[in-house]
């Protein structure tokens, strides 16, 4: 596993904020960011060792070596960045999506765009397999932007599958585990589930953060069990088939861009957490056609921002990757 310095876990971390941030909003990915940022095969062949065989190594050569052996402290780094995000970055990206949506969603637009483009020139060989896993791919994700969400259960059972299948998603490139959780009917649960351990912690109420903890643990269960599962099918993937699953992940991110599209007609509204009325189910339409002021020319400035930030985050890696390129 690769040896990293203070300075390189702190960058990590950063990364796993944006993840974060990311999978908060319904219709963009963590898996995403963990690709263009060039973590995302680590992470995968990470978790995909992760096995019991920890405990051996701890109790035959000590804690540090079984740490070390199975490359903990990137995972720590990751999901440290990815938790603190998640629970302080939701009300401010809900508050974001509410008062400047057209700006935030043109700088998502921009960003898959840019995410596509860095993947789908890593396929290094366009076979009619590869071609066809492509379209099937970007067809399916495009079906999942247009389905209806069903209702919100709250048992035990539901949170659990909740969380199992919402972390695929989020590890999926392209495919959004906020998303995934809206179309099942959780994303207001778990939304609000969140909100209420922030409130038990700001106001020290005992009965609020035990509550909201309990149901945490049985999403994050079933999140670590289907990530666990996961992480399997994907690691042998890229060890196996590379270009055909590079070419799924960007038939993901196309089809995911008609969820992103800056601007909706609501066709439905749903009631969340605190009780308010939001847009339950959209369509994309024209900007000319939008109901107020479409905002054009910021949609399309935050458009090339989001563009620009995987352009320059791909320059980094390879500038890291080549450090005597002049």
């Amino acid at each position: 596993m690769p040896q990293r310095n203070f300075i390189q876990y702190l960058l990590i971390t950063a990364k796993g904020l944006a993840m974060g941030a990311a999978d908060v909003v319904p219709g963009v990915s963590g898996g995403t960011i963990a690709f263009i940022s060039g973590i995302y095969e680590e992470l995968i062949t990470t978790i995909h060792n992760l096995d019991l065989g920890f405990f051996k190594i701890w109790k035959k050569e000590g804690f540090s070596k079984a740490w070390k052996h199975y490359n903990l402290s990137f995972l720590l780094a990751l999901f440290s960045g990815v938790l603190i995000s998640i629970l302080s970055l939701a009300k401010l990206i809900t508050w974001l999506l509410e008062f400047y949506p057209i700006a935030v969603w043109s700088f998502f637009f921009g960003l898959v765009i840019a995410s596509i483009l860095y993947v789908g020139k890593q396929i290094s060989k366009w076979r009619l397999v590869v071609i066809f896993a492509l379209l099937i791919a970007t067809v399916l994700s495009y079906l999942v932007t247009i389905a209806e969400p069903i209702g919100s259960p709250d048992s035990i059972w539901f949170l659990f599958l909740a969380g199992f299948i919402a972390i695929i998603a989020m590890i999926l490139p392209g495919i959004s585990g906020a998303f995934i959780l809206l179309l099942m009917g959780a994303y207001t649960t778990v939304i609000g589930i969140i909100t209420q351990l922030t409130e038990g912690i700001s106001t020290l109420d005992t009965s609020l953060i035990l509550n909201s903890l309990g149901k945490i643990l049985i999403f994050g269960l079933g999140a670590i069990v289907g990530l666990k599962i996961f992480s399997k099918v994907l690691n042998w993937l890229f060890n196996h088939h590379k270009n055909l699953i590079l070419a799924v992940l960007t038939g993901f991110m196309i089809g995911a861009l008609n969820k992103i599209w800056p601007w909706k007609e609501v066709l439905q509204y749903r009631l969340n957490h605190a009780g308010e009325e939001v847009p339950f189910l959209e369509r994309s339409i024209l900007p000319q056609n939008f109901d107020g002021n479409p905002q054009v020319i910021l949609a399309i400035v935050f458009a090339i921002i989001g563009f620009l930030t995987i352009f320059l985050l791909e320059r980094v890696a390879v500038k890291k990757q080549n450090p005597t390129e002049r």
